[in-house]
């Protein structure tokens, strides 16, 4: 097998993500936000969880309503927390 390798990981997931690839984008999110290959960096992991949001991603969606609600990377609202829950719920993600 191969050595896991999480900078390298980061590297190729960001020229995906930044060609709009959105399984791309929600694991850049998730690096940043566990910081893994790269730096812990709260907003930076909700920019790029955003990106897959917008483009229908539930799992991103559903990240970003935790985000809101517990203030990560972004001021807490918890009006916006509960839309993007909705949007995930609508989709069936419960």
């Amino acid at each position: 097998g191969v050595r896991q390798d999480y900078a390298e990981a980061f590297r190729w997931y960001r020229k995906a993500a930044e060609q709009g690839l959105v399984q791309a984008q929600y694991n850049l999110g998730d690096m940043y936000e566990q910081g893994q290959g790269v730096r812990q960096d709260y907003a930076e992991a909700f920019r790029w969880y955003r990106k897959a949001a917008e483009q229908g991603l539930v799992q991103a969606q559903t990240n970003l309503g935790l985000m809101y609600a517990q203030g990560q990377g972004v001021r807490q609202d918890y009006a916006q927390a509960v839309q993007w829950y909705r949007k995930a719920a609508e989709q069936g993600y419960a």
